[in-house]
């Protein structure tokens, strides 16, 4: 999937599909899992087969997700276009910030709900692991040239575990899927 070039969201009617929880969670499962029917999904995110088939339709309209090749002519398995989801925030159009600010409070909801079921398991996680896992921040003061090139930094130092998302085998032992979330905000001072 890593030949795949990440989608691009601009369209206000996409960024709002975009942003259904359920939505966010089948391209991710697609993403890590691979190709997957509606029912296999369903029964991995314990939703109902009909709703992740609807949702499945849904994101295949925006370019999302597509029907992979199955294994029989019954399986009708569906992938992930590509690994990475952007939109941009720079927009002038009222319709298309008011829509890339609620997909943006969507995905701050699931961090923040990704995080505090972390922190409910925390205890049961072996040493090596709790020292290396939990949060933290940073205080920079940068222009917007130079926050942009960090960002772009930070994208290319996680390009080279990518094709471990697809490709099982390049898994070294003891590897285990780590989520990484940063929100970038100015800072008021007092």
């Amino acid at each position: 999937m890593t030949d795949r070039p990440a989608v691009d969201l601009s369209d206000p009617v996409a960024l709002r599909a975009y942003a259904h929880p359920l939505r966010m969670s089948l391209v991710g499962l697609l993403r890590r899992e691979g190709p997957l029917t509606a029912t296999q999904a369903a029964n991995l995110l314990g939703e109902s087969v009909p709703s992740c088939s609807f949702h499945l339709r849904q994101l295949a309209k925006y370019g999302l997700v597509e029907r992979a090749e199955g294994a029989d002519a019954r399986e009708k398995p569906w992938r992930a276009t590509a690994l990475t989801t952007r939109w941009g925030r720079e927009s002038d159009d009222t319709e298309t910030r008011a829509a890339v600010d609620q997909l943006d409070g969507v995905i701050i909801h699931r961090f923040y709900e990704r995080a505090l079921n972390w922190l409910a398991r925390r205890d049961a996680e072996p040493a090596h692991w709790r020292a290396v896992t939990g949060p933290g921040d940073d205080l920079a003061f940068l222009t917007a040239d130079e926050l942009a090139e960090l960002s772009r930094r930070i994208d290319d130092l996680f390009e080279q575990y990518r094709p471990r998302q697809t490709d099982p085998s390049l898994r070294p032992p003891g590897a285990r899927a780590v989520h990484v979330s940063y929100y970038v905000t100015t800072f008021d001072q007092p």
